[in-house]
């Protein structure tokens, strides 16, 4: 049994069998045939708007969902390609200039397997709060930003033209090049592929239900929309030979068989070019992926963790890369799809795979006649709602600082591409923190009448000690901020000549670095020298471990105090006992 426990650690999955009987596995089976059937035009269509061949988006179907199985923490995570992390990949991918698609398939790959690797990386060293780095009003900017970008490279499937690039100025340039000659065929193929998968969702229900077909047959009916219209499209550009009586674009010849199993190989610059992005395709894997799997998590009562899902993602990134796909993370739609249709183990993301494998080795050549101009209409139906301005609004009416992290993200994604407007957004971010923290709230502390309470002199009716200058720092003490404590003591001793002690109080101190130690040490002496005693009260019991380990509290000349009231009790007892209305004889 410990031997059990303890392989489960390692292995999730193992956990989950222990349990599994035959009404787990036909919930986990339906479970997976509903979310292939949505993942599968997905699948090609994310493929498509990463600059790949179809087949790379069915490989990343496949061996990432076994490996996130073993190893993930999310019961009903589905792990493949999504829009934001295709569109990065096409960035990154793109501005190498490669040509040969063997080139630019081991590109993609390699991709995949550095951001598999910082992926491990943050779990080896635990850093699951990396998330953190990208505040959310940055990152709905960011999400906002590439859905637009993503609708005008889709366009140019639907409306017929050779439009590119990945900025609006290069579409906006490459549309005006095109003239604006559309092309009919493309355009009312995608159109009213758009129509339909938008009135499915819309609409279709609606219908079903007053048509009175029993609830599970109308839902799964509204799911397999997509794979109809892939079908029907199909069959139609099929029938009516479209591709070559109009130049439809389509899907044509894929190979058919298991994905390849190899180790994508390129040269050492092309290595040294997607090092950067890799490490910001892992971060926004990682946050979209953990985003939704604790939305659903929270929704079942569960919980996932952080770092378990570092392992699971960088598993399933390097599946991905090592069998023809690229990078991969949890998508929203299919994870929703696929805990609605009942899944209750990560098997059913096994079984998912295992279909997506039989297509990719049998149905592959059925995809020759599939146009185009349909999986961008997939690709627009999925994604146009993550375009939303509000929360970037909202962001800069609550704090002008973080609404202007945001609105520079967008700016950058939109104008100067995915790479450097993220960039941006998180240098912004890291920076909002720096300036917030270098100089931190401070105020100076009275008692409040009657209680045992201190408060800001600033804010409230208190009584004030005449020599024990009490100063609260509402702040980790760092090196960001080490010198301003220093700065900020030797002024108010200065403002402040009577005082002959100095308490320093620390509830919100959680973490004091080395340099904010040596700044303690410096204002000890100074003080020492000027004729006052350092002291400090409510010292947290970390806090409190590091510097007594330090010896600060054995230097400091004076003592360290379990409460604030304790400190100016003993300090100035006269002071305290008029703030809670005794007379000195009285308390004798």
């Amino acid at each position: 049994m410990l031997s059990d426990l303890k392989f489960s650690r390692y292995l999730p999955l193992l956990g989950w069998l222990r349990t599994y009987d035959r009404r787990t596995l036909g919930s986990d089976a339906l479970a997976s045939l509903i979310t292939a059937i949505l993942l599968i035009p997905q699948s090609l269509a994310y493929a498509l708007l990463a600059g790949l061949p179809p087949q790379a988006g069915l490989y990343a179907s496949t061996t990432p969902l076994i490996a996130y199985a073993l190893f993930g923490s999310s019961r009903v995570l589905a792990v493949g390609p999504v829009a934001v992390v295709s569109l990065m990949t096409a960035a990154a991918i793109g501005s190498l200039g490669l040509d040969n698609p063997a080139d630019i398939m081991a590109a993609a790959g390699t991709l995949a397997l550095l951001s598999s690797g910082f992926l491990f990386l943050f779990a080896i060293f635990r850093l699951g709060s990396v998330a953190n780095f990208l505040s959310r009003p940055v990152v709905h900017a960011f999400i906002t930003a590439s859905t637009l970008l993503i609708i005008g490279s889709q366009l140019r499937h639907i409306l017929g033209l050779d439009m590119h690039g990945a900025t609006i100025p290069e579409l906006a340039h490459s549309l005006f090049e095109t003239g604006f000659s559309l092309h009919w065929v493309p355009l009312l193929v995608g159109g009213t592929s758009l129509i339909f998968l938008l009135g499915s969702r819309e609409v279709l229900p609606g219908l079903l239900k007053k048509a009175g077909l029993p609830p599970a047959i109308a839902d799964g009916l509204v799911r397999a929309a997509p794979a109809l219209l892939v079908a029907a499209s199909t069959v139609l550009a099929w029938q009516l030979d479209l591709h070559e009586t109009t130049g439809l674009a389509i899907v044509g010849t894929l190979p058919t068989g298991l994905p390849p199993l190899a180790f994508p190989l390129v040269d050492l610059a092309t290595l040294r070019a997607l090092v950067g992005p890799a490490a910001l395709i892992s971060l926004i894997g990682f946050v979209e992926s953990v985003s939704v799997g604790q939305s659903l998590a929270a929704r079942n009562r569960e919980h996932i963790l952080p770092n378990r899902e570092l392992i699971g993602l960088g598993a399933a990134n390097a599946a991905a890369a090592l069998s023809g796909g690229y990078p991969v993370t949890g998508g929203f739609a299919r994870s929703v799809v696929n805990d609605a249709a009942g899944a209750r183990t990560p098997i059913a993301g096994i079984f998912t795979a295992l279909i997506i494998l039989a297509v990719a080795i049998f149905l592959t050549p059925a995809f020759h006649h599939l146009p185009k101009a349909v999986l961008a209409a997939t690709i627009l139906a999925a994604i146009w709602k993550l375009a939303d301005f509000k929360e970037t609004w909202h962001a800069w009416q609550y704090a002008r600082a973080d609404g202007a992290a945001a609105f520079l993200t967008l700016f950058g994604v939109l104008f100067l591409g995915v790479e450097f407007g993220l960039t941006l957004g998180v240098a912004v971010s890291v920076g909002l923190i720096l300036q917030r923290t270098m100089a931190p709230h401070w105020a100076r502390l009275g008692q409040v009448p009657g209680s045992h309470h201190f408060r800001n002199v600033d804010r409230h009716d208190v009584v004030v000690s005449p020599h024990v200058y009490s100063l609260r720092v509402d702040s980790a003490l760092y090196f960001a901020n080490a010198r301003f404590l220093e700065d900020l003591v030797a002024r108010l001793m200065t403002e402040s000549p009577d005082t002959t002690d100095l308490v320093l109080m620390f509830p919100a101190v959680n973490f004091v670095d080395a340099s904010a130690l040596g700044s303690l040490r410096e204002i000890n002496d100074r003080l020492k020298d000027a004729g006052v005693r350092l002291h400090l009260s409510e010292v947290k019991g970390p806090v409190a471990d590091g510097l007594i380990k330090a010896g600060l509290f054995d230097d400091l000349t004076g003592d360290v105090f379990l409460s604030h009231y304790a400190a100016l009790r003993s300090l100035d007892p006269e002071t305290t006992l008029r703030a809670e209305g005794i007379a000195p004889d009285e308390d004798a």
